[in-house]
């Protein structure tokens, strides 16, 4: 298959965001990992980057466009839950930590690669949510604060943009079976699969399948939306 173009995939060195990079190349794309920590599949074109940093991720899609050509996707997978903590007994930094990689680095880098993508006239931002983001999950308080920040910025930048050639939008799965699940507690993942009619974790290759979609031509009719991935669960 033809080339596509280059897909930055943020927090791709392993998990969902090593899928969803998998499976963009699958479609033709040319996938850019920009992650923080080292490179996870051997390979992949990857550059450090730490997405709550501004000068970071200037300096990331710099090198990408230098090195590898135009952006013409963005995946904003980066995030971490932090520990199941109550809000009364959340320390400031850790709740600004999360903040600062799932939100502000979600603003960053959309900020920055929309700005290369306007002139070009054409454009896809995906951005990972959260159910969490909807329900607000006990003892996530702040992933789940972040999260729905992420959800209302999907939807104000879709606005933003419409009518530019560049959609953003949003998917907003339930619990995921990664590793990132191991900075939760075992109580706290059982209430999720509890909730789910499915009874089950959702998989990276499922979470995959619809960022590829959100990702392509086909998807041309949908900005600032926010699409479900919960067994059943969500409820609007």
């Amino acid at each position: 298959m033809a080339e596509r173009g280059i897909a930055v995939v943020t927090g791709g060195a392993k998990g969902i965001g090593a899928a969803v990079a998998d499976r963009l190349e699958q479609d033709g794309f040319v996938p850019v990992v920009w992650d923080i920590a080292a490179p996870g599949t051997a390979g992949r074109r990857h550059l450090a980057c730490d997405v709550s940093d501004e000068r970071s991720v200037a300096e990331a899609l710099a090198s990408t466009e230098r090195e590898h050509g135009p952006v013409a996707v963005l995946v904003n997978n980066a995030g971490l839950t932090g520990p199941s903590t109550t809000v009364a007994d959340t320390p400031l930094a850790q709740w600004q930590k999360v903040q600062a990689i799932n939100l502000t680095g979600t603003f960053l880098c959309s900020r920055a690669v929309a700005a290369a993508m306007l002139p070009r006239g054409y454009g896809r931002i995906v951005n990972i949510a959260s159910l969490a983001g909807k329900e607000g999950t006990p003892t996530l308080a702040a992933y789940s604060a972040a999260k729905a920040g992420v959800i209302a910025l999907t939807k104000a930048h879709g606005k933003e943009l419409a009518g530019t050639g560049i959609l953003v939008n949003a998917v907003a799965p339930a619990a995921i079976e990664t590793d990132l699940l191991q900075q939760m507690s075992a109580e706290t993942v059982a209430t999720m699969i509890a909730k789910s009619p499915l009874k089950r974790l959702g998989t990276v290759a499922e979470l995959a399948e619809l960022v590829a979609w959100l990702a392509s031509e086909r998807c041309s009719f949908s900005t600032g939306a926010v699409f479900d991935l919960s067994g059943g669960r969500a409820t609007y």
